[in-house]
């Protein structure tokens, strides 16, 4: 069976049901660190003990960014990073699918005005 000829419209439509359910979204990797804290004569750091923490890595105009996150968020984080990891899948099949689409509907156009 050949493949289905799809338009740029049909591309963008599928492209909206697929992305729909991928809110919410980030790119990034949350990890547990250890390390200090900043108080001022913590029992526990003067133990040599550290705090466990979870941290948001991610990148924005090439910079590495880190954001702490609360233990209470960590599983909302990891669905947002794991729709991110989907999100990006589909934009990749989107533009395979959408240059597709653009190519065919051009070769089309030049057969309509010969």
């Amino acid at each position: 069976m050949p493949p289905k000829i799809e338009s740029p419209t049909d591309v963008e439509r599928w492209f909206r049901a697929q992305a729909a359910g991928l809110w919410p979204a980030a790119l990034g990797s949350l990890s547990l660190r250890k390390s200090p804290c900043m108080r001022d004569h913590c029992a526990a750091c003067a133990r040599g003990e550290q705090h466990v923490s979870y941290v948001l890595y991610g990148r924005i105009r090439g910079r590495r960014i880190a954001i702490y996150v609360p233990d209470e968020l960590e599983r909302e984080i990891q669905r947002a990073l794991k729709n991110g990891r989907a999100l990006q899948d589909l934009l990749y099949e989107a533009g395979r699918r959408y240059t597709n689409a653009v190519k065919h509907q051009r070769t089309h156009a030049q057969e309509s005005e010969k």
